[in-house]
């Protein structure tokens, strides 16, 4: 099966990342986790880790084996780089190319032509934003793409587009997609 490069950001919608990882993983596919230290707010890597069979990374900086350069061996061995829930935050980083946690450092490492998905989850407002918009538009251009968010009652009260898709639909698309590729 496939490596798929799960990377978690800091949004509410995170736990649910611990569902993804496990169906991936029951599916075949070898899943190495990211996460922001924001998404170690809202779950730990430990429970991460347990799912998915494999260290989960969250330092950038942090480099267990001297003999590699981590955030450019995880992108070299990327099959599909999926970023499930992706923040407000994150989106803006990737799209002007910032590089300064391991999320965004092995997006920017990725080959030419390497699958990526992004599943946004935000408060409504904040999806809707020109800015946000704008930020998707520029990770469209890059060969990103998106898994559009739901309408849905988000954590905040609000009603409005910016829950994270369901778990099946970013599965579907992860499917269509490594199906494509082949």
């Amino acid at each position: 099966m496939a490596n798929i490069t799960l990377a978690v950001t800091g949004s509410i919608s995170a736990y649910k990342a611990a569902e993804l990882s496990n169906q991936l993983s029951k599916l075949g596919h070898h899943v190495t986790v990211l996460m922001s230290q924001s998404a170690t707010q809202f779950i730990t890597p430990l429970t991460l880790q347990s799912l998915s069979k494999n260290l989960v990374h969250t330092d950038v900086m942090l480099e267990e084996d001297p003999s590699s350069i981590k955030h450019i061996d995880i992108a070299k061995e990327t099959d599909l780089f999926l970023v499930a829930p992706l923040s407000a935050n994150t989106l803006a980083k990737l799209a002007h190319g910032t590089a300064d946690n391991i999320i965004t450092a092995v997006a920017l490492a990725l080959p030419v032509g390497k699958p990526k998905l992004v599943a946004p989850a935000m408060n409504t407002n904040m999806y809707l934003n020109p800015a946000t918009q704008h930020n998707l538009h520029l990770l469209r251009s890059y060969g990103f793409e998106e898994i559009k968010p739901r309408e849905a009652l988000l954590a905040c009260g609000d009603y409005g587009t910016g829950a994270l898709a369901d778990i099946d639909t970013i599965l579907e698309k992860v499917r269509q997609t490594l199906h494509e590729k082949q």
